[in-house]
């Protein structure tokens, strides 16, 4: 541990004798009020000892506090450590609290560190604002939502939602056509995605604190929005499916009930229609009484299933009399149940995976429970407790159920007159003929309107009153449509807040103290009355499963994906579950997907592809802390490490640009052009280098999210130093990590090296010496116009320039332009463009390639024209020769270029020799003078002491060497540059002995007097380019 030094003198302390602290017990402690006894701080002094000191609280008037407030003012307690530390408590961590108040922090690191600074040594805990403490508690009371618990909240809603239209409708027609045994499959498979499932969801509810939204909030919060979203859209849809599905049972169930009375309104299929229009416009009603009339909705239609299910039961022991005998039901025979065992497929349904859809549905009310979330008391709690319960009874009830329907026969008359006598002669076939009944005309004529395979309504035969299965049917079927229609708009609601997709914000609004989504209920009825309007129950079905079994595959994959990322945040309370299982859930369901409707899963799929491209090229602005960061940053890290045991090979070298641009808002034309050829290909890292006390001109966030704005894929890394050269050399050494490590420094050029300090001269040379020394790479970006930006964005800040910025810009500033026209009086720092942002057109890029430095100077604008915006430039070398050979110098740098694979347009070989004479004027006020040539001593003193200066030896020798070369490029550079869109030019290597100065004259005759943007690059003289496929 370390250990923090009191600015304090020792001697102080040392005056300071033993003693003791506590804290007062009676009186729990407040921020806004601690403070030190003062007579016991007033004994100290007079004494010198330090007894036993009190930390009170003052009482505030009436002296009365709410047990509320006591239990918050307990965390407000002290760390013995310090009076100012606080001990742990549950709101520093939580994200909001309750409504009119604010969230209580700790006291910071700095607060610490200064806590006992000043003149009375004591330190104070801040005051943090609670505005909550000031109401009254009956107030609050009134206004808290109700909340559920794991029975009412969870288990009995699942179960509601499972026992839907198809246990009653459906499951005895399914016996009769894949038999018992594959019906039990059937159940089995359809309960092991759901328990998996089921496992999954439990795990991602226990992974913290769920909120409302269900499904959708866990997969979001766990993928992040851009799988969330699209799962949020179908899962809602899927819902309101549900709703259109059970309303339709219900309207199914009443139209049977007219044709027994005789009381049909129109025909079968409109009947269904006008009931289940009526049907679903009642619910909505009750649904917008609010939750608790809903809650106590389904506790009615509960107990209205228990009573059916025991009336069933009974009825299956209950002697069949003739009536029920001839409609197939002959009580517990053992014969009827083994030819049940087997299928008997029949009809263009007569399928397996045909019956597996349209009893699937059956099973998808599991999250009925997680789809209110944020109506139950203890989410965490009640998710995973109540839905592996309701999973339970609910899947013993189908396997009963299927078991006791295998009683009767598949085919029956119903006619009384068709049973045996004891001495019949009539041709008999089937089993019907052992039970004492001759079915056999019906079953040849296909016109039996009773048995197993013909009636829907068998467990109203079963049971012992008919009429309890028809109020069964009602109250499974509402209670499914009721709890679909309660949890579409929920699920709807918490996506239209998180702001995902554009235009449903509308939805997003509640109402009353449970928040309800009154709007996402209007919409949610619309959609499920188009479906009600099909009247097909086994059309919807299919399509239900599709949606439902998408979610399910992309919850149990949230399961798997967040457990594989080994995140620390990744901490269940839940531990019954594998990421195996959850990868094989997710699995199951995509491929029970496509065996079930394979046109409706390539829909289905082709929806989510559909909203899932749109969120990612949205890039909404939420941070949920996703698996998907989780897991970026392991491939990240797994990759850079593996990089590593890499060696290095010329075919993959990549110019990773250590950038020195300050803040980079500054000098926008330096990160963008870096980025044009960095961009998805190497690594650019803008280096801030804070010289002094001075602070950045914006957050560290800001400035990243300024790259990201402009779409620069770069690091932003500030570093302290005292000087640039000190900065440049740390950053250098550090940055970086592994084989991503910068081996190019990317500067602008320092046009006012004339007028500047000359310290500060030596120091940007010395940055160049220093990168040459680290074995990298130097390029140095020149513009005409320069490239720090801060003077004009200080004159646009003052309003007395706000008419004249667009003037300044397209004036003076020919290289930047705005970028939103319209408002032009208004022009953000974000929005200034360069001219490396624009569409460079057909126009050149001259490379003056004058020394051979491993081929930087060549990979560069090779990577600028694989961009969209460079491609149609053309790229011209420039070589420097000798008349007498100028042609055969060109063939073979032609021959060469064409062996690297450079596409270049032409090469040309200069021999121009005139003179410049720039480059003398530019030196001279850098020059000793004749006072400072007393002798070779005085001069090395001058030396040593202003290493910027230049003597005319020194002149007179680089003159003779480098001057030629100068006037060649300058020279051409002037003759070409109308049509060029930049120039890049080899950069001259300095001897040690070589004044900045000096040095600063020959960078500046290379560039002066372009138009346009001119880079000089050096590399590391090692082959950066190579034509060997080895």
């Amino acid at each position: 541990m370390g250990h923090y030094i009191s600015r304090r003198s020792l001697s102080e302390q040392d005056t300071l004798p033993q003693g003791r602290i506590s804290f007062n017990e009676e009186a729990p402690p407040h921020y806004s009020s601690w403070r030190v006894d003062r007579g016991a701080a007033a004994d100290v002094q007079a004494n010198g000892t330090i007894g036993e000191v009190r930390v009170g609280m003052e009482v505030k008037a009436g002296g009365q506090e709410t047990e509320c407030q006591g239990s918050r003012q307990e965390g407000r307690r002290p760390s013995i450590y310090s009076s100012v530390d606080a001990v742990p408590h549950l709101e520093f961590y939580s994200n909001a609290t309750a409504t009119g108040r604010v969230r209580r922090n700790r006291p910071s690191l700095e607060t610490l560190r200064k806590a006992f600074e000043g003149d009375s040594g004591t330190g104070h805990l801040p005051h943090v604002l609670d505005q909550g403490e000031e109401q009254d508690s009956a107030v609050e009371k009134t206004r808290q939502p109700v909340r559920f618990g794991w029975v009412t909240g969870v288990m009995i809603r699942c179960m509601l939602n499972i026992w839907g239209v198809i246990l009653f409708l459906r499951l005895s027609w399914i016996t009769s056509q894949a038999g018992v045994i594959l019906t039990w499959v059937i159940i089995l498979m359809s309960v092991l995605v759901t328990s998996v499932t089921s496992l999954s969801v439990s795990a991602i509810s226990t992974n913290g604190r769920v909120s409302s939204g269900g499904a959708y909030f866990m997969i979001s919060r766990t993928l992040g929005p851009e799988m969330g979203g699209p799962i949020g859209v179908v899962f809602s849809f899927a819902n309101a499916l549900g709703c259109a599905l059970n309303t339709v049972g219900f309207a199914e169930t009443v139209r049977d009930l007219l044709i027994e009375y005789n009381a049909v309104m129109v025909d079968d299929i409109n009947d269904v229609r006008i009931i289940g229009t009526i049907t679903v416009t009642l619910l909505l009603l009750i649904s917008l009484a609010g939750m608790e009339w809903e809650s106590k909705a389904q506790i009615i239609f509960f107990l209205v299933l228990m009573v059916t299910f025991t009336n069933y039961f009974v009825g299956t022991v209950i002697p069949a009399t003739p009536e029920k005998q001839a409609m197939g039901f002959f009580n517990y025979r053992a014969e009827i149940f083994v030819e049940n065992l087997f299928p008997d497929w029949r009809g263009s349904q007569g399928d397996f995976f045909q019956m597996f859809a349209i009893f699937f549905p059956s099973a998808i009310g599991i999250l009925a429970g997680a789809n209110i979330s944020g109506d139950l008391k203890d989410p965490e709690t009640a998710i995973p407790k109540g839905t592996l319960f309701a999973i339970f009874w609910t899947t013993l009830s189908y396997i009963l159920i299927s078991v006791t329907v295998a009683c009767v026969v598949r085919d029956a008359s119903g006619n009384l007159n068709d049973s045996l006598p004891f001495n019949f002669s009539e041709p008999c076939d089937g089993l019907g003929c052992k039970l004492g009944w001759n079915f056999t005309k019906c079953k040849q004529s296909q016109s039996c309107s009773f048995g197993l395979a013909n009636s829907i309504q068998v467990l109203s035969l079963v049971s012992g009153f008919g009429l309890l299965i028809t109020a069964g049917v009602f109250a499974a079927s509402l209670s499914s449509a009721l709890a679909f229609l309660v949890s579409a708009p929920k699920v709807f609601q918490c996506l239209c807040r998180d702001n995902i997709y554009p235009y449903i914000d509308f939805f997003a609004k509640g109402y009353g103290k449970n928040n309800e989504p009154l709007r996402a209920y209007i919409l949610t009825y619309f959609i499920a009355l188009a479906f009600i309007l099909i009247a097909q129950l086994n059309v919807i079905a299919p399509l239900i499963s599709n949606f439902f079994l998408c979610s399910y595959a992309l919850i149990n994959f949230s399961c798997f994906h967040a457990s594989i990322t080994n995140s620390p945040g990744w901490r269940p309370s839940f531990k019954y579950y594998s990421r195996w299982t959850a990868l094989f859930g997710a699995v199951i369901s995509v491929v029970l997907m496509f065996l079930l409707t394979w046109w409706a899963a390539l829909i289905t799929f082709g929806i989510i592809f559909f909203l899932l491209g749109y969120v990612t090229y949205r890039k909404p602005k939420v941070n949920w802390g996703s698996s998907v960061q989780a897991g970026t940053y392991n491939m990240a890290l797994s990759y850079s490490v593996s990089l590593s045991s890499v060696e290095d090979h010329v075919k993959n070298f990549r110019p990773q640009c250590l950038v020195l641009t300050g803040p980079p808002n500054l000098r926008p034309a330096l990160v963008d052009f870096v980025g044009s050829f960095t961009k998805n290909i190497s690594l650019m890292i803008c280096g801030d280098i804070l010289m002094g006390d001075s602070q950045s001109v914006m957050s560290n966030d800001k400035l990243v999210k300024w790259l990201n704005i402009r779409k620069v894929r770069s690091f932003y890394t500030p570093f302290k130093a005292d000087s640039l050269q000190e900065g440049a050399r740390h950053l250098m050494q550090a940055s970086g990590l592994g084989k991503l490590k910068p081996n190019t420094l990317v500067l602008g050029f320092k046009s006012n090296w004339k007028e500047c300090s000359p310290y500060g001269l030596e120091d940007y040379v010395n940055t160049i010496y220093d990168a040459f020394d680290s074995n990298y790479g130097v390029c140095i970006l020149r513009m005409m116009d320069g490239l720090d930006i801060t003077e004009e964005l200080q004159c646009e800040a003052n309003p007395a320039f706000e008419n004249a910025v667009i003037f300044l810009w397209v004036y003076c500033f020919p290289f930047y332009s705005a970028l939103d026209n319209e408002n032009t009086t208004n022009i953000k720092n974000d929005e200034i463009r360069t001219v490396f942002q624009n569409k460079q057109g057909k126009k050149t890029i001259d490379v003056y390639w004058i020394s051979d430095d491993g081929g930087l100077t060549l990979l560069v604008p090779y990577l600028l024209t694989r961009r969209k915006r460079w491609r149609k430039s053309k790229v011209r070398v420039f070589v420097i020769g000798e008349q007498q050979t100028m042609e055969n110098e060109r063939k073979e740098m032609v021959a060469l270029l064409q062996r690297f694979r450079l596409d270049v347009h032409d090469v040309i070989v200069m021999i121009d020799t005139e003179r410049l004479k720039g480059f003398e004027e530019s030196v001279a006020s850098f020059k000793l003078t004749k006072g400072q040539h007393r002798g070779e001593g005085s001069t090395e003193e001058q030396r040593t002491e202003c290493p910027w200066k230049v003597s005319d030896k020194q002149m007179d020798a680089f003159r003779l060497k480098v001057l030629s070369v100068l006037t060649e490029c300058a020279y051409v550079c002037v003759c070409v540059c109308v049509c060029v869109r930049a120039c890049i030019s080899s950069l001259p290597v300095p001897q040690s002995d070589c004044p900045s100065s000096l040095y600063m004259a020959w960078l500046d005759t290379l560039s002066c007097g372009l138009h346009c943007p001119v880079l000089l690059i050096r590399g590391n003289q090692q082959n950066v380019l190579t034509f060997y496929c080895q």
